[in-house]
């Protein structure tokens, strides 16, 4: 039988040394903020889920010292019955509220040798049988009696349409021309700045203050500065000049985002920016920031 004062004093020992473990791996972790980010979420929840282990641990040492107790309160007649001591009856062996009543009565049932008994069902498929009633229900009521909610053709249709939006008419022909207007929405915004720090930062800087690739914050542009024009150099890459297709490897809502969070980079002032490359060009930038 496990004791609690060992069972406590093991977890602990566990606890310390594995929290131990987790702070120096996280100090000696990368200086960038977002591995120092990683390390410490990771910290938090390992940390978690170790005392969610230790307090296991302890609940099964606790119900093992105390079962002869939990077995005479679980025989008492005012106790043995009601649903609380059902509950009780899972900690001392008695299944009775996930199996149900097991009566092992035969009634006047037999065919070919087999008997039929009188056990109840378990109360588990009894709630699961209740929930699905509940849930057609409610699903009938939301979907097909208020019409609040689009039934799958319905949504696929949607789902459709806002997908023809980024294919043009053309194809991949770069010639095509497009209307897209710059995205402002704070969520496109945020996905067009992660897409730029993964992909285009080592050319164009952290920033977009330019590197190898030229400075995006200024009103120079080399292909044009409206976010069609973005949109195409992105897609279609620049021959002999560095800037890769990433058409196949960005969706077209992908390269929306990252032109329209690159245009709303224009005039932020990055520190050590690149000197003007081409001509000069209003651009049409966003009007939300993050």
């Amino acid at each position: 039988m496990i004791r609690p004062r060992q069972a406590l004093l093991a977890a602990g020992a566990v606890l310390l040394a594995t929290r131990a473990a987790l702070a120096q791996t996280a100090a000696t972790s990368t200086p960038a903020a977002a591995d120092s980010n990683y390390a410490l979420v990771w910290f938090l929840l390992s940390t978690l889920v170790l005392v969610g282990m230790v307090f296991l641990v302890l609940f099964v040492a606790l119900i093992s010292w105390m079962r002869p107790q939990l077995r005479q309160l679980y025989n008492l007649p005012t106790v043995h019955d009601t649903w609380s001591g059902q509950v009780l009856g899972l900690l001392v062996g008695d299944a009775r509220l996930v199996q149900g009543e097991v009566r092992d009565e035969l009634l006047d049932h037999d065919y070919d040798g087999i008997h039929e008994f009188d056990n109840d069902l378990p109360p588990w498929w009894k709630w699961g049988f209740a929930f699905t009633v509940v849930f057609a229900i409610s699903y009938v009521t939301y979907y097909h009696v208020m019409r609040k909610g689009l039934l799958q053709g319905a949504e696929y249709a949607a789902e459709m349409q806002q997908a023809a939006l980024f294919v043009p008419v053309g194809g991949d022909d770069p010639n095509q021309v497009t209307t897209y207007a710059a995205l402002t929405a704070p969520a496109d915004l945020s996905s067009g700045k992660s897409i730029f720090a993964t992909n285009c930062a080592p050319c164009h800087g952290a920033n977009a203050e330019g590197k190898v690739g030229p400075n995006l914050t200024d009103e120079f542009w080399l292909h044009g500065g409206n976010v069609n024009n973005l949109y195409k150099t992105i897609k279609f890459g620049i021959n002999g000049k560095g800037m890769v297709a990433w058409k196949g490897k960005l969706s077209g809502k992908q390269m929306l985002q990252v032109a329209s969070y690159a245009l709303s980079l224009q005039g932020s002032k990055p520190a050590n920016p690149k000197a003007p490359q081409g001509e000069k060009e209003a651009a049409s930038k966003p009007v939300a920031k993050l």
